[in-house]
């Protein structure tokens, strides 16, 4: 069967055949028909079949006949990765590009100025990821009202991102008359509830078992200890004169440190995980397709949608944690019907991990053959190769003489704290033996002095009446008593000039307080300031003088006259 028998119009076919396609793949024969009849599709096909291209071309026939608004994109594609969402707007600028469709892709990392402008200008086709979609939607910068297209790329790579609840959100948002179509390598019970949730009479798609390697690829496993396998890995890409290889790790910081190990062992090679800079990483990504490197030593960030032609080798320096990431981690290789070869390196520890695998893909990975992994897959079967035990044994060769590890361990950090202590406790059991001497002098003075107290005829008596072990037992309790009372006082003295200072910060003033009955209130020994003010006499005026002087006259005049009648009677 050829593209033309598929209903693609002249102008798609024009375009696939300038990209150099002439036959389809199973999944781009079984799924174009049914999405240019307008019907949910759910797609499960093995990566590197086609997917991409196999609901790329039919939307761009059907998208051909209408026109985009300002900020209402017609279709909607949403990617799990950043690289994915970029894989896909290649594939429609390749295959749409003697249509006129306008193309959006918002993505993190990038400015949101130039996508804004682009979704004013109106799109028909619109790639994005989750995240970003939500926040250009939260910024009133786009509508979803206009969709009649959803496609969802690798579902199941959403479900293990955590990108399902947005996803969920920016399906709500959607019309519920529009067109869904699902794709994925794998497909698991929760997948297909998620897909049973958001298609309509879907029409299933299914070209070969769900995780399933493609049969172009050569599959080999060694197994060495933890320690070796940066010098396996090195041994295994000079024994294949490897040129062009995806290297992929589980962790980020590991994909930092393979890479500086293998630069430093003078192989060209670039790194690519999640917490780089998006332009670091187009970047990386750039100089591998343009083969200025030689290794992408990469995290699972790069094991969904990159499309690089002619990559011969994968190797997985990690075994993955899931068993389906081991699908489309070797899935960068053998595409398009090309030979292909992934090796995977692990260690005892990963036995569980390589089960699950061999168990997916229902057959066993046969073993890696090289001369030059004998010695260390020998050394791998004499011993244990956990990451723990390696990290113990480093631990080990760092302990120096007399057992003390040169990284300063707890037990070593204990013995330094005892020996930083044993000047400060000695010089401490010097000053309590002081102390004791100075005790026991203050003690027996103090007990003579209160034996000399006693009577006579007590002790007489008691020294007739006692036993020698109670006399004894006597004068020892004596001696504590003695030493009690001589303790208290002398803390009773150390304690003075606190008490003093305590009673000066109560009363800085130094002034006595006053004895006063309980019914009196007073303010104390502290007399208050407006108390001790003179109190205000009014100064006479000239007109109060003069009336002062007319009464004083006239009770002289009236004290005078009673001796006047008595002279005159």
């Amino acid at each position: 069967m050829e593209f033309a028998d598929l209903g693609l119009s002249p102008d798609t076919l024009k375009a696939v055949s300038d990209a150099g396609y002439l036959n389809p793949t199973p999944i781009q024969e079984q799924a174009i028909p049914v999405i240019l009849m307008g019907r949910d599709v759910l797609g499960v096909a093995q990566t590197g079949t086609g997917k991409t291209a196999a609901f790329t071309m039919p939307m761009i026939d059907i998208l051909s006949g209408g026109r985009a608004k300002a900020r209402m994109p017609r279709s909607l594609i949403i990617a799990p990765t950043r690289e994915l969402a970029a894989q896909i707007s290649e594939n429609f600028i390749k295959y749409g590009k003697y249509h006129p469709l306008a193309m959006a892709l918002l993505i993190g990392g990038e400015s949101f100025t130039d996508q804004e402008k682009a979704l004013d200008r109106g799109v028909d086709v619109l790639i994005a990821t989750p995240g970003r979609l939500l926040d250009l939607y939260e910024r009133g910068r786009i509508l979803l009202n206009d969709v009649k297209l959803l496609v969802i790329d690798e579902a199941d790579r959403m479900l293990d991102m955590g990108f399902i609840p947005d996803v969920e959100r920016i399906v709500s948002l959607l019309p519920k008359i529009r067109q869904t179509l699902f794709f994925s390598a794998t497909m698991d019970k929760e997948i297909r509830k998620l897909a049973d949730k958001f298609l309509m009479n879907p029409k299933e798609v299914a070209v070969s078992r769900p995780a399933q390697a493609a049969t172009t690829i050569e599959q080999g496993i060694v197994t060495v200890r933890f320690d070796d396998k940066r010098e396996a890995l090195r041994r295994i890409l000079r024994a294949k004169d490897i040129h062009n290889a995806f290297i992929f790790c589980n962790r980020k910081k590991d994909v930092d440190i393979l890479y500086k190990s293998l630069t430093k062992h003078g192989f060209n090679a670039v790194a690519m995980h999640g917490d780089m800079p998006q332009s670091k990483r187009n970047e990386m990504l750039a100089k591998f397709k343009a083969n200025e490197a030689e290794l992408l030593v990469c995290s699972d960030v790069a094991a969904r949608g990159l499309d690089i032609s002619a990559v011969g080798f994968v190797v997985n320096f990690d075994v993955p944690v899931n068993a389906e990431d081991y699908v489309h981690r070797i899935g960068r290789t053998g595409r398009a019907g090309l030979s292909g070869h992934a090796y995977t390196i692990a260690t005892n520890s990963d036995s569980k991990q390589v089960a699950a695998i061999q168990k997916m893909l229902n057959q066993t990975i046969p073993p890696l053959v090289i001369d030059e992994l004998n010695e260390l897959t020998g050394a791998a079967a004499n011993g244990d190769d956990s990451e723990e035990n390696s990290r113990g044994r480093r631990g080990e060769r760092d302990r120096g003489r007399g057992g003390r590890s040169r990284r300063g361990g707890r037990s070593d950090r204990k013995e330094r704290g005892r020996e930083d202590r044993a000047p400060q406790a000695a010089a401490e059991e010097n000053v309590n033996a002081a102390a004791e001497a100075v005790t026991e002098s203050m003690v027996e003075p103090a007990a003579v002095a209160e034996a000399t107290t006693e009577s006579a005829p007590d002790t007489a008596n008691s020294a007739t009446t006692a036993p020698p072990q109670d006399q004894a037992r006597q004068s020892r309790r004596e001696r504590e008593r003695s030493w009690r009372r001589d303790r208290n006082d002398y803390n009773r003295d150390a304690r003075a000039p606190e008490e003093r200072a305590r009673k000066t910060r109560r009363n800085p003033h130094g002034i006595a307080e006053m004895d006063h009955g309980d019914n009196v209130v007073a303010f104390g020994g502290f007399t208050p300031a407006f108390l001790l003010v003179e109190p205000y006499v009014a100064k006479p005026s000239a007109r109060a003088d003069k009336a002062d002087d007319a009464v004083d006259d006239q009770v002289d005049d009236d004290a005078g006259a009673p001796e006047e009648l008595e002279k005159s009677a």
